[in-house]
């Protein structure tokens, strides 16, 4: 496959891999900025913490189904959904300014719902067509710069779609996202793949379909430590979601858009991960990047009790740093392995393991902080955060993905593309 130095070059000279990355910036702007405002409309409308920690559980709630979902990017040509999916949020997003009212909140919370449910297809859909498209040896490169122009977004989405709201509420920010989906529709619209028409496989395939994705994650030694230590992560991830408007009113005294500076801290701590994702991942164990960056978070999640406003910033710079490491991690080693007929089943497997956690988590702090202070919840998370990654270090085989420098990544067998056939 030749040298993988300079890894990030090599993937921003990648058409393909350019117009992907173009199309995750815009859009994720408008998610950002939705999901922020998403919580302080609602906090705005009824006063509630727990309703306002909902809105983010209504986007997450749809990885329940997951491997379901999952099952459709495997069977339809995946450019085309993608574009699909870009403008069903589009149009969707233009009935929000209605929300003007407590009464009226269901229209909110269904089209978040819808939104999650689109997340899901498109996460698996793009993930199959990149890993076709790009250098193996690679992925951990473009899985940072992903993650960077995703959650880069929040140094700016945040702040901006704060702004908004303050000035003239929810509805604009809504069609703000709107408008991001249709540039985002136009830039996979230009990426240049083949796609051969699925086999849909004879009657009772999407059934056992389900079921592969989940059988190819648990076959894998290698890789079933690193999506478990994911999911545990995201579990207090959630917890850590739920609590942020009670730091923000009770542990600090500042208003709900305040929460959109700490997202862009956040944001910043996952723009420097992003670019050193690739690097790290050639020089070190998945498993040791994973858990370090797992420990970090932790640390992070726990500071974030202290009632000072440095602390609190610095520990959203932190969770940023490190909570993208694990997720980085298990994606990269997910699309190195797994053959591309079975990737978007297997994508969107290992995403509802991963996230499921974190759904019920922002369910869970969403009642738990109406009788529990955020002082106590945020140590105990950390405490586990840093119990799940002594684990992984301890779980996880030494022959995970990562080799020695300018090889980690590379797949374990010559299958098929590059693709090793052993089941995951």
């Amino acid at each position: 496959m030749g040298s993988t130095r300079g890894g990030v070059p090599r993937v921003l000279r990648d058409r393909n891999a350019t117009l992907a990355l173009a199309g995750v910036v815009v859009s994720g702007f408008g998610t950002s900025a939705m999901w922020l405002v998403s919580g302080i409309w609602v906090k705005s409308l009824t006063g509630s913490d727990s309703l306002a920690a909902l809105t983010v559980f209504a986007m997450w709630a749809p990885v329940l189904v997951g491997p379901l979902l999952g099952v459709v990017a495997d069977r339809v040509r995946r450019r085309p959904l993608l574009i699909g999916c870009q403008l069903l949020l589009a149009v969707l997003l233009t009935a929000l300014p209605a929300v003007d009212s407590a009464d009226r909140l269901w229209i909110l919370f269904g089209v978040l719902v819808v939104y999650g449910a689109s997340g899901v297809v498109q996460d698996a859909a793009e993930a199959a067509l990149v890993a076709g498209a790009v250098d193996r040896r690679l992925l951990g490169d473009f899985n940072g710069l992903r993650m960077t122009a995703n959650e880069g977004m929040k140094l700016l989405a945040p702040l901006a779609g704060a702004a908004l709201y303050a000035r003239y509420g929810g509805g604009p920010v809504a069609l703000l996202d709107a408008a991001t989906f249709v540039l985002a529709a136009g830039f996979f619209a230009l990426l240049r793949v083949r796609e051969e028409r699925p086999d849909p496989g004879p009657p009772g395939a999407w059934r056992s379909g389900l079921a592969e994705g989940v059988r190819r994650l648990r076959g894998s030694p290698a890789v079933r430590p690193l999506v478990l230590a994911a999911a545990a992560t995201m579990l207090l991830a959630g917890v850590n979601g739920a609590l942020i408007h009670a730091v923000v009113d009770r542990g600090l005294g500042h208003a709900p858009p305040y929460t959109g500076v700490l997202y862009a801290a956040q944001g910043a701590g996952s723009v420097v991960t992003g670019l050193l994702a690739g690097p790290l991942l050639r020089r070190l164990p998945e498993r040791v990047y994973a858990g370090a960056g797992i420990a970090l978070f932790a640390v992070s999640v726990g500071a974030r009790a202290l009632p000072y406003d440095a602390v609190v910033l610095a520990s959203a710079v932190g969770v940023g740093l490190g909570l993208p490491c694990v997720l980085v991690a298990a994606l990269t080693a997910v699309q190195r392995e797994t053959p591309e007929a079975a990737l978007g089943r297997t994508v969107a497997s290992a995403n509802t393991l991963i996230h499921v956690p974190n759904a019920v988590a922002l369910a869970m702090g969403a009642g738990l902080v109406a009788v529990v202070s955020h002082t106590v919840l945020l140590p105990v998370a950390g405490v586990a955060g840093l119990l799940t990654a002594g684990w992984l270090l301890r779980a996880a085989p030494a022959t995970d993905g990562g080799a020695g420098p300018g090889e980690a990544g590379a797949p374990a067998t010559d299958g098929p593309g590059g693709a090793p056939d052993s089941a995951r």
